[in-house]
C-alpha cells in the first residue's frame, strides 16, 4: 500500500543518509522544545540532547513541522525558531496534523505526533522526558492522553522516566496493559515517577541492559505485534526529587489550574510550570538532567537494535 504521508514528509539529509544505510537514529520531539522550558533554556537543551545521542553513536532527528511540512530532523536554526517562538507554535497531536498541514502552519509535537511522523520516516526509537497519560480525575474529565492510544498502534518504542508526574500514574499502568503495550523498566521493578525514581507501582519486565531491550523489540515487531513499546529509565538518584514532595507540589498545582478553568491541552504545560514554580526551579533542572538521560540510553538501544536487523 502507497504512503502518501510521505508526500508531505522532508527526511533531514542526515537522518535520511543514516536510514539508508541502517545506522541508528533516536528521534525527539519539540512540544518539550516549544512549550517545555523558557527561553534560551529549550533550545540549549534541545542541543545538548541531539549532542549526548552523537556522543552515544546515533544520529538524532528532532522532528516537528514547519510551514505544514513534517520534519524529521531539524537545523539548528530551525531549533531556534521553535525555541524562540516557544507557546505560539501550537502543540501538535494526531488530531491537530492535518489541519496544521493543510493550513501551511508550525506545529510542535506531541508524543504522539513523533512517533506518528517517526514511523513514516522509518525511525524506531524516540527518546522524550515523559508521556502523557490518564489524569487524576479522569473518571469524571475523561482526560486521556493521546500518547497512549499511539502507543498501542505505532511501531516506535519511546524511552522515557516514565509517565508525567502529574498524571494518575496506576490508572495510566492499567490503561497500557489494557492495549497491550509493553513497559519495560530499565534496571528497575518499579514505574518511575517522572522527577522520582520510584512510584511504588510495580512492573512485569525488568530489563537490565540496552541490548537486551532492542531483543525484545526485534521479537516483538517481528511477531507481527503491532504498537509501541515504553522504556522506563528512572532519573538518575542524584538528581531526582522526593515523591511526596512532588505529589504536594502536583496536588497544589491541580488546584490552582481547577479555579482558574484551565483544561484540554493547555492543562499540562501550565502545571509543569506551576510545579517548577512550587519547586523553586528543582523540576525544571531535574526536567534537563532526565531528559539526558534518556537520550543516552535510547542511543545505546539503537545501535543495538541495529546490530540485529
Amino acid at each position: 500500500m502507497i504512503n502518501f504521508g510521505l508526500m508531505f514528509l522532508d527526511i533531514q539529509p542526515e537522518v535520511e543518509n543514516a536510514l539508508a544505510q541502517s545506522k541508528p537514529v533516536v528521534a525527539l520531539e519539540s512540544t518539550i522544545i516549544a512549550h517545555g522550558m523558557p527561553y534560551p533554556q529549550n533550545v540549549e537543551t534541545a542541543i545538548k540532547v541531539e549532542n549526548t545521542i552523537r556522543e552515544h553513536g546515533a544520529i538524532p532527528a528532532s522532528i516537528a513541522i514547519l510551514d505544514g511540512r513534517l520534519k524529521a530532523g531539524l537545523s539548528p536554526e530551525q531549533i531556534n525558531l521553535l525555541g524562540k517562538a516557544g507557546s505560539d507554535v501550537p502543540k501538535v497531536s494526531r488530531r491537530d496534523l492535518p489541519y496544521i498541514v493543510a493550513e501551511k502552519k508550525h506545529g510542535a509535537t506531541t508524543v504522539a505526533s513523533t512517533m506518528i511522523i517517526a514511523e513514516q520516516a522509518g525511525i524506531k526509537l524516540f527518546a522524550t522526558g515523559g508521556i502523557g497519560g490518564v489524569h487524576r480525575g479522569a473518571e469524571v474529565t475523561m482526560d486521556i492522553s493521546a500518547d497512549l492510544e499511539e502507543l498501542a498502534k505505532t511501531n516506535v518504542a519511546v524511552v522515557s522516566a516514565g509517565a508525567k508526574a502529574i498524571l494518575d500514574l496506576g490508572l495510566t499502568l492499567e490503561y497500557l496493559e489494557t492495549k497491550g503495550v509493553p513497559v519495560l523498566g530499565f534496571n528497575t521493578d518499579e514505574l518511575p515517577a517522572f522527577y522520582s525514581r520510584s512510584s511504588g507501582l510495580k512492573l512485569v519486565h525488568n530489563i537490565k541492559t540496552p541490548e537486551a531491550i532492542a531483543q525484545v523489540l526485534n521479537a516483538k515487531w517481528k511477531l507481527g505485534l503491532d504498537g509501541g513499546v515504553l522504556i522506563a529509565n528512572p532519573i538518575p538518584q542524584e538528581f531526582e526529587i522526593e515523591y511526596e514532595a512532588v505529589n504536594q507540589a502536583v496536588d497544589q498545582a491541580i488546584m490552582d489550574a481547577n479555579a482558574l478553568g484551565i483544561k484540554g491541552k493547555e492543562i499540562t504545560p501550565y502545571l509543569l510550570n506551576r510545579i517548577k514554580e512550587l519547586t523553586s526551579g528543582k523540576s525544571l533542572d531535574a526536567n534537563i538532567k532526565l531528559v539526558l538521560n534518556n537520550a543516552k540510553l535510547a542511543a545505546e538501544i539503537a545501535c543495538a537494535y541495529a546490530d540485529i536487523v
